[in-house]
């Protein structure tokens, strides 16, 4: 027991937590504006693949880690305007369309990869960001600047949101499409403004796996962080800030069963199988997404297709 409180205790095991959230939180920022616009993207496990593989690709090739990340940003939104141009202009199924995005993205980054690497059997490494080692603050200085930025994003776009009239008109066509039409906006812009804005966000937090948390493109390594995602959206409400508590929350979990298996002696002294151990961030997230689901407080028009004119 006392060894699993030292562990909780122990700053290098809150620094692997603020890590593995950074993606999540990002992430989950991305399928939120989305959504607050009422498109559902799940496309977003393959928009963070390729993201992550056009950032690496950018910086392999001579950019800089920051351009990797802007490149990354604009390979979302690429992507994102497609989902948009099937689902908000054509209004076919967001779920069709999404999960063809995840399968189109995939499988374009496998094809450059190999294309690109075709005879390399260990992938080829970067120089990925480096620690903030300056920042007087505890646990954040042994993070790298990505992450800084997915914290800071939270409140700017809790702040976009709520507090300017682009915001409101983002959440207006999310709620009542023909009430933000009736008002003079164009519904068909802002949906896939948002939707490109939102799938941005989808490709740098792919991005961060490459250029942050590893220095190489692995195939399968996203490992289904995106799905987790759509998942924390609704357990936050689709709320900013409650976005970054569910990542954390999520990360917390994943980091904590990492490092019992490490450990060994279970959990309190419980010796348990290592596939406990696995299951538990997703156990829990399953937990947590049942018991905030029953409150949450969906975007009305959210996966509803609308056409200019409609009442």
């Amino acid at each position: 027991m006392s060894e699993t409180l030292d562990l909780l205790m122990a700053a290098p095991f809150w620094v692997a937590v603020l890590r593995i959230a950074t993606p999540l939180v990002l992430g989950t920022l991305g399928v939120l504006m989305c959504e607050r616009a009422g498109v559902l993207n799940l496309g977003i496990e393959g928009i963070m693949v390729a993201g992550a593989f056009a950032g690496w690709l950018a910086v392999y090739q001579g950019a800089g880690l920051w351009t990797g990340v802007a490149v990354a940003a604009a390979v979302g939104a690429v992507f994102g305007l497609l989902h948009g141009g099937l689902t908000v202009v054509l209004g076919l199924s967001q779920h069709v369309a999404g999960l063809g995005i995840t399968l189109l993205a995939t499988s374009l980054a496998s094809f450059a990869y190999r294309v690109g690497f075709p005879k390399v059997e260990t992938p080829p490494t970067i120089q990925p960001f480096e620690p903030m080692s300056w920042l007087p603050i505890p646990v954040l200085n042994e993070q790298t600047p990505p992450v800084l930025l997915a914290l800071l994003l939270v409140p700017a776009i809790a702040w976009f949101l709520y507090r300017t009239p682009l915001g409101l008109a983002v959440r207006m066509v999310g709620e009542n499409p023909a009430a933000a039409e009736g008002q003079g906006l164009n519904v068909v812009r802002l949906r896939l403004g948002a939707v490109a804005a939102g799938s941005a966000l989808m490709g740098v937090a792919g991005a961060f796996l490459t250029l942050s948390a590893f220095n190489a493109f692995y195939f399968n390594m996203v490992n289904g962080r995106g799905w987790v995602c759509v998942a924390l959206v609704v357990f936050a409400s689709w709320r900013p800030g409650k976005a970054l508590a569910g990542a954390l929350l999520f990360a917390f979990f994943d980091a904590l069963q990492l490092r019992l298996q490490q450990a060994g002696g279970g959990v309190f002294g419980v010796e348990l199988p290592y596939q406990v151990y696995l299951m538990l961030p997703y156990a829990m997230a399953i937990v947590a997404l049942v018991v905030m689901a029953r409150r949450a407080a969906y975007p009305q028009a959210l996966m509803k297709p609308y056409r200019q004119g409609e009442r």
